[in-house]
């Protein structure tokens, strides 16, 4: 059976289960396997970037944020800001009376970043980060993933049905192919995203 969109998942699952009782619960085995990708998984695909104005101490981090690839400020061209640790941030502020200026640093604090100095005005800045893959519903049917990788939402959601039939003698067998699904994938991603990195030689003219 071609997977291709989220109904055809639905009924793929239900097969290999064997069971047609399962209606009600394997949208929840979907979304199980999604939370367990997007915390596993960093595909190029994933990679996403906002623009938007830094004025103030802080700034809210986009509703799918996963993780902070960089942070830069992009007003008279663009400048990577230094990450640093909530403790270095804290004495940052008391070593410098929490003046303002151009930011420099940036860290993490819940779901907001914290840039120092706090901006002495409106900056311009890119967050470019790693997006959480959009979740398959009934009116969202498909997404990059499951075009390009069916196999790790079939097995990724057959092993998350394990603890709801308990004691599935094919669990292990699903969680070996969701492995090797999964590290394919992510090497295919590293593949494409660092090929051609190798050191070049440099001619000097004279």
């Amino acid at each position: 059976m071609s997977i291709t969109t989220y109904a055809e998942l639905k009924s793929s699952i239900s097969s290999w289960l064997n069971r047609d009782d399962l209606t009600a619960v394997i949208p929840d085995f979907i979304s199980l396997a999604e939370a367990g990708i997007n915390r596993d998984l960093r595909h190029y695909k994933m990679v996403n970037r906002v623009d938007a104005t830094l004025d103030s101490r802080y700034v809210q981090v986009p509703a799918d944020w996963l993780e902070t690839l960089r942070f830069s400020l992009t007003t008279d061209g663009t400048r990577p800001l230094e990450m640093a640790s909530l403790d270095d941030m804290i004495k940052y502020r008391q070593d410098n009376s929490n003046g303002t200026g151009t930011p420099k640093f940036y860290s993490h604090v819940g779901e907001s970043i914290e840039v120092f100095p706090t901006p002495d005005g409106e900056y311009g800045m890119q967050l470019m980060y790693y997006q959480s893959i959009p979740d398959l519903t009934d009116t969202n049917t498909y997404n990059w993933l499951i075009q390009d990788a069916p196999d790790v939402y079939l097995y990724g959601a057959l092993v998350q049905s394990a603890p709801y039939l308990a004691d599935d003698q094919r669990t292990q067998t699903w969680a070996a192919l969701y492995s090797a699904a999964m590290q394919s994938l992510q090497k295919a991603s590293d593949d494409t995203r660092f090929a051609g990195s190798g050191l070049r030689m440099r001619v000097t003219s004279y």
